[in-house]
């Protein structure tokens, strides 16, 4: 029996491949930053948005972290999202992570315009607005349109991603690792608990996860792992559907992770 199991991370240059499109990764390009202005936001919505005029700018709800507004106007509609307290980094590493996405020409995602300062400290992104359908989606559907964006994204620079980012507002650290156990043991076990030795000041349970770490191997032995490109958070907030019923994700922490395939025989 061979089985085959898709998760993957982000990168910043796309190649094309017959039937399926490639992530390449290269030496990572900023994602286009708008120049500070009193409100680089509308200004950008009418230059490169090629709009016009703005009809209307409303708030849309769920998120918890940022400020979110729909900008109507006479080019169509624009999702927004502001910080005043963080920088564009945050906003660049989530442009950079959806623009992966998009470009596998899988499953749909908001295609990101623009990430910028705001004039008083903070920073905004723009990108593609999505009306949403009633549901979240058919989950077959789903399944089927993230396995196929599993596929579609590769990278021969190992298990990581160009820049680090963000799960909700707890940094993740995507340095570049060879070998998964090793990734995921420093990265994701290893970072996680020491976040939460420093918070909470409880060492058994560190001490208790580093054992864990430094177990992992025979867990994974007989197993072909492969870097494929990962959504990075992916849970119900970040799922819906567009007015079609087509799935859309939302909101990625990209990386290449546990890739593509577990492959055992038997």
């Amino acid at each position: 029996m061979v089985a085959h199991v898709g998760l993957i991370s982000l990168s910043v240059s796309l190649l094309s491949m017959p039937c399926l499109p490639r992530i390449g990764f290269t030496k990572r390009r900023p994602f286009p930053m708008a120049a500070l202005s009193d409100d680089p936001v509308q200004e950008w919505i009418l230059t490169e948005g090629k709009a016009t005029r703005i009809t209307g700018i409303r708030p849309v709800g769920g998120g918890c972290i940022n400020l979110a507004n729909r900008y109507d106007t006479d080019a169509g509609s624009f999702f927004v999202k502001t910080n005043r307290s963080i920088g564009p980094p945050m906003f660049e590493a989530e442009a950079i992570g959806l623009d992966a996405m998009y470009e596998t020409r899988t499953i749909r995602v908001p295609k990101p315009f623009k990430v910028g300062p705001l004039r008083n400290g903070g920073s905004y992104i723009i990108m593609e607005y999505i009306e949403f359908g009633s549901s979240r989606s058919n989950q077959s559907v789903l399944g089927r349109k993230l396995a196929e964006m599993h596929k579609a994204g590769k990278s021969d620079k190992g298990f990581g991603f160009p820049v680090n980012n963000t799960v909700g507002s707890t940094p993740q650290i995507n340095t570049w690792c060879s070998d998964w156990i090793q990734f995921y043991g420093e990265h994701r076990l290893g970072y996680q608990l020491k976040l939460a030795q420093d918070q909470y000041g409880d060492s058994t349970i560190y001490q208790r996860g580093q054992r864990l770490i430094k177990n992992m191997a025979p867990l994974f032995e007989d197993i072909v792992i492969e870097p494929c490109l990962l959504h990075g958070d992916l849970w119900s907030g970040n799922i819906t559907s567009d007015k079609n019923g087509e799935p859309v994700i939302l909101d990625p922490a990209c990386y290449l992770y546990l890739c593509a395939s577990y492959r055992w025989t038997q």
